[in-house]
């Protein structure tokens, strides 16, 4: 009896994902960084479970080095989805209807993106400025917060840099 199932593995998945739309700037930074920050959580995470396993005892300086490295993951893999079109959204919405009814939903959807990850860069830098400013020091490890803080703004521009092109671009597409 031939396999039936050797002709379906040949065919490429329906499911593929698209590919990444031409940018100025490749995702390649935020494809690497997401992964980095994915492999380095995972490491601390599992060491932390050997040690708690062998020992009984916790590294508890790591749940802040951990909730850091999520929110560095959860930002940087929000700009590589936003571009892809990966991101959450209505896809009855963005999806139907007719290519002049699209395009003013995505210029709607990038446009409000836009201003709340603007305004985000703005309150992050000002926070960090304060936990500068006031020489907060983190509760396990005694390292300024800032260390930390310092990078979210960062990561929220590069977002809104991220939007301004996705906007431009369905800017310039023909209504």
């Amino acid at each position: 009896m031939p396999d039936d199932h050797a002709a379906d593995s040949a065919a490429p998945p329906d499911h593929a994902p698209p590919s990444d739309p031409p940018l100025r700037v490749p995702l390649r930074f935020e494809d690497w960084l997401t992964v980095l920050t994915l492999g380095a959580l995972a490491c601390i995470t599992l060491a932390n479970v050997i040690v708690r396993y062998l020992t009984a005892e916790s590294f508890a300086w790591t749940e802040e080095i951990s909730i850091f490295l999520l929110i560095v993951l959860t930002l940087s893999a929000s700009s590589s989805a936003f571009v892809r079109l990966l991101h959450i959204r209505i896809e009855l919405l963005a999806d139907g209807g007719g290519p002049a009814r699209r395009r003013r939903f995505a210029l709607a959807a990038g446009a409000v993106s836009l201003l709340f990850f603007a305004g985000l860069t703005v309150l992050l830098g000002r926070m960090a400025l304060d936990e500068y400013n006031w020489g907060d020091t983190s509760p396990a490890i005694g390292v300024p917060t800032w260390w930390y803080s310092m990078w979210l703004p960062v990561l929220s521009a590069v977002i809104t840099l991220r939007l301004a092109g996705i906007l431009r671009r369905a800017w310039g597409q023909a209504a």
